[in-house]
């Protein structure tokens, strides 16, 4: 999956991994102030999300803000044996079920976009069915500048996309504004994954 079906103004805001507490809090923030709907494709090996569970917790229960997987560790599916792929899944599935109370099924992102038949076959072994990918990127994954991040909002954020930024450095937090702007100035109606599919019973 890339993108949304139909012909909408729907928008799927996804943000990965958190390697920066401070940017997952910054995040967290903006939402509960906001009201945008995010989907959130977590690494449980970042503490951050340890840290900051209580200030998320009551967003997820509200299902303003969705989780997804993304893996424990943030490792290439395609390089790891059978029972590692499915460890690395599993594992961060336990966590994000112990501490927010969800189950994240059946979606989650292969980290890098990596994935082939055999790591779908394993991930739907154990209710990962629906791998998400994306069409635009704030391409924040390392460190780019605000203005850089504003940039590929305005080059991404349009109807039906599944956009991908991530959790990890600063500038984002310093252009949520402009960027919500960018949503609202085109119509945009930001949703999670959950929004839009029904999720399986």
């Amino acid at each position: 999956m890339t993108d949304l079906p139909g012909d909408g103004k729907l928008l799927a805001w996804t943000v990965d991994d958190g390697s920066s507490s401070e940017v997952i809090q910054k995040y967290i923030e903006f939402a509960k102030a906001t009201g945008m709907r995010l989907t959130f494709f977590l690494n449980a090996t970042y503490d951050g999300w340890s840290t900051h569970a209580d200030l998320l917790r009551p967003l997820v229960k509200s299902g303003q803000i969705q989780l997804g997987n993304h893996t424990f560790s943030h490792a290439d599916l395609t390089s790891l044996s059978d029972d590692q792929v499915i460890a690395e899944l599993q594992k961060n599935h336990d966590f994000i079920e112990k501490t927010f109370g969800v189950d994240a099924r059946p979606y989650y992102r292969p980290p890098y976009g990596y994935r082939n038949h055999r790591t779908d076959r394993l991930a739907a072994s154990i209710g990962y069915t629906t791998p998400v990918l994306w069409y635009g990127s704030l391409s924040d994954s390392g460190l780019i500048t605000d203005q850089q991040v504003v940039d590929f909002a305005t080059q991404w954020f349009l109807p039906q996309h599944i956009v991908i930024g991530h959790l990890n450095f600063l500038p984002v937090t310093e252009v949520f504004g402009q960027l919500e702007q960018i949503i609202r100035s085109r119509g945009l109606q930001p949703v999670t994954l959950n929004d839009v599919f029904d999720k399986p019973a």
